[in-house]
């Protein structure tokens, strides 16, 4: 591990939508930060919207399936010799209607090893990574709608994401032992877009709110709780970085001058 760099957060799904807004999100606060996403027009319209954020570095990369694919990700990040302080999972397959009556199950099958099972691959070989990091670490899971109370026009998404919470209480005891805190930001409304604006509602989060009250699950105080709700408190613009430009040793050294 190299004690000189700054340790960065890592935003696995950056090409999507929420992950857009949680590397902005970050990059306000002062994080450096590993965008990770698939080489396509999303990721190349991430890099030139911040094109001059000298802490953001991108890695193309392919979706993660399995537990090798995993792994080969985690080699990949192990190899630059720059430490993670968090990570940031938000892998999904697009929202399609759909009843579940009308769909065979392999349909289910389907759904589950788009968008959960990738989770778990992430998380059993990101968390190792993440429990040698010297300080507080956390994974942060972001979850859609559909998960706490189901939608008959959404039953494979809301079956879906009702075992990710599971998932993540799961992982939240789990992880403790390593000293990492897993949380699921639970999204209970569909994202305000460019492209559905006009039809938004007023309480539909921006997907940079959404990434602000993410981030914000990295300085909150008391019990930590495997499951928290957005809420719109936890989304506005913050007022002080979080993290310094200088490494520790450095900052000291600025400090007793």
């Amino acid at each position: 591990m190299n004690a000189i760099a700054r340790p960065q957060a890592l935003v696995l799904g950056a090409s999507g939508t929420v992950g857009f807004g949680v590397v902005g999100a970050l990059l306000e606060v002062g994080s450096p930060v590993l965008a990770v996403g698939r080489d396509g027009p999303r990721m190349r319209a991430l890099s030139e919207h911040f094109a001059e954020e000298p802490g953001l570095e991108l890695m193309h990369s392919g979706c993660i399936f399995s537990d090798d694919d995993a792994a080969k990700l985690v080699k990949t990040i192990r190899a630059r010799g720059r430490p993670l302080h968090a990570v940031f999972a938000s892998l999904t397959s697009p929202l399609e209607p759909g009843r579940l009556l009308d769909k065979p199950a392999d349909a289910l099958r389907h759904k589950l090893e788009m968008d959960l099972i990738p989770h778990l691959a992430a998380a059993r070989a990101l968390l190792p990574l993440l429990s040698e990091y010297e300080g507080a670490a956390h994974y942060v899971l972001v979850g859609g709608p559909f998960a706490e109370r189901g939608w008959a026009g959404y039953g494979h998404s809301s079956v879906t994401g009702a075992a990710m919470r599971m998932m993540a209480q799961v992982l939240h005891e789990e992880a403790q032992a390593m000293g990492v805190r897993v949380q699921l930001l639970s999204i209970d409304s569909p994202i305000c877009t460019p492209s559905n604006a006009v039809n938004a509602c007023a309480e539909w989060p921006t997907a940079l709110s959404v990434g602000r009250s993410a981030v914000s699950l990295l300085s909150r105080g008391g019990k930590p709780r495997s499951i928290v709700s957005y809420s719109p408190d936890s989304a506005s613009q913050p007022t002080q970085t979080l993290f310094s430009d200088f490494p520790t040793s450095h900052r000291d050294d600025a400090t007793a001058a």
